[in-house]
């Protein structure tokens, strides 16, 4: 039996210790998309795995809301210019809906997590250098500026310059973090000069960051971290995860967390998600239009050093592979599913039902019974709570061919052949006829009559929906009614 990959890690882990935190974090810079979450789904795919195994564990999720704004991202006013170099958290929500540019970003995904089941400990990253809790870190780190530049060296190749220092002190007059150098410092303030002129001295409580070779282990310490998920790009080599296991252990005096590398999430025919450059699918977008549990389900899947392609088209396929999984007890599917109960009436299925029944709920579930399925109260919950996604779904991101419209009337042009089909089609179908029986009358008739069965499909399609094509036939006809269709077929 294949193990899979998070009980690997959580076995790896609980060698070191029964209680674990699981580190994640992501800069809310911009919309927070379906590529993040392959960080949060493994961590959460790893707590799963550890709790399962009689350990303890948690995420901590570290909102890197201290870091400056880089530069001014397309989505984002030509005055956000003026922003560039200063913390998120200082920064105005360019909608003006939230307390500062980080919440603005930050908000949004958090509710995403809570809706994808996904349990964590949040810290803001501005919060945590306010309270003080770098503060050790900061004089740790500034003592120890000529080992961390040797390990920079060592590890990159870099020189840096004789008066670099591991801070980014934030400048009091212009409020920028990246055009300030450290001069000097003491136990108390940490003096520094800034590009616009200013001289001055930070506090070790909010006064600036470090920079993120050094935050990056210093946060391993303050937080008591044992393992992470972390993106290939910070696992090449001299990379910062390579400088920071050796300043961890050199500068810290901790052991590095248990790293879980994983790749991309590709947004298929366009590349990588990257908020920067505005090629997202928002977190929130996606919890709108899809039942949690296949969410997970896409992730947790695929192992962690596996790249994923994403294509919001073809999500019926997934959720068949979900189904599936779900009836054979395979752990990917154990690991994605939350506390709702997921019935045996497959996503696609409420796709189409949904559209005949105009997506009310109570005709939905007469039609489901009409075709042989039953409900009862737990199964009657979830058919309304996906047919909610199953909307969201076709108006979003469904292709065309996958949309209908039931019409009192279609001007159908038809052949002699195919009015004969459907009139002798009609004849023959029966009220106590099941969809598989249905589905095979198109064939016997298609037959006697003398035409193809794509053609006898085509005509039923073209009768009932003026085009010539449309969901499965038996299913299809047993859900509109078996008098209705036999009505409509008449020609």
């Amino acid at each position: 039996m294949i193990v899979h990959w998070a009980d690997s890690v959580s076995e790896e882990l609980l060698k070191r210790g029964s209680k674990h935190r699981i580190a994640t974090g992501i800069t809310p810079s911009g919309h927070i998309h379906i590529g993040n979450l392959r960080e949060m789904l493994t961590a959460d795919a790893v707590r799963r795995a550890v709790l399962d195994r009689g350990g303890e564990a948690e995420i901590v999720y570290i909102a890197d809301t201290f870091d400056p704004l880089r530069r001014r991202y397309p989505f984002l006013p030509e005055e956000y210019e003026n922003y560039i170099g200063m913390p998120l958290s200082n920064i105005p929500d360019p909608e003006g809906c939230h307390e500062s540019y980080a919440e603005h970003f930050l908000q949004p995904f958090l509710e995403s997590l809570s809706a994808l089941g996904i349990e964590v400990k949040v810290e803001k990253a501005d919060e945590m250098y306010r309270e003080g809790r770098y503060e050790e870190a900061i004089k740790t780190a500034l003592r120890s500026r000529d080992k961390i530049a040797e390990i920079t060296r060592e590890v990159t190749g870099r020189e840096v310059d004789k008066t670099w220092y591991p801070f980014m002190p934030l400048c009091g007059k212009c409020g920028r973090l990246n055009t300030t150098r450290v001069t000097a410092f003491d136990d108390k303030w940490i003096h520094y000069s800034c590009q616009c002129g200013y001289e001055g001295k930070a506090s070790y409580q909010g006064g600036g960051k470090l920079v993120w070779r050094v935050d990056w282990p210093a946060r391993w310490k303050i937080l008591n971290i044992t393992c992470e998920p972390f993106g290939k790009d910070h696992a090449a080599a001299g990379g910062s995860y390579d400088t920071g296991t050796r300043i961890a252990r050199e500068v810290f005096g901790i052991t590095p967390p248990f790293p879980v590398i994983y790749e991309w999430i590709n947004l298929k025919g366009v590349g990588a998600m990257k908020s920067s450059k505005g090629i997202v699918v928002p977190v929130r977008e996606i919890v709108e239009v899809l039942p949690p549990e296949i969410i997970r389900y896409m992730i947790i899947r695929v192992k962690p050093e596996r790249h994923i392609e994403f294509d919001p088209s073809t999500i019926l396929e997934i959720t068949e592979d979900f189904e599936e999984a779900v009836k054979n007890r395979d752990r990917s599917a154990e690991l994605s599913m939350l506390g709702f109960k997921y019935s045996e009436v497959p996503f696609r299925h409420l796709v189409v039902v949904g559209q005949i029944a105009n997506w009310e709920a109570d005709k939905a579930v007469e039609i489901l019974k009409r075709t042989g399925y039953r409900l009862d109260e737990a199964t009657r919950k979830d058919v309304e709570r996906r047919l909610v996604y199953a909307k969201g779904w076709l108006e979003r991101y469904a292709p065309e061919r996958l949309k209908f419209e039931i019409k009192d009337k279609v001007d159908a042009k038809l052949s002699d052949d195919e009015r004969r089909f459907l009139n002798l089609y009609a004849e023959r179908l029966k009220d106590e006829m099941m969809p598989e029986d249905i589905h095979g009358l198109v064939y016997e008739v298609a037959s006697e009559v003398g035409i193809k069965p794509a053609k006898a499909f085509q005509a039923i399609y073209k009768a009932i929906l003026g085009k010539s094509y449309g969901p499965r036939a038996g299913y299809f006809i047993k859900s509109l009614g078996i008098e209705w269709v036999k009505q409509k077929l008449k020609v």
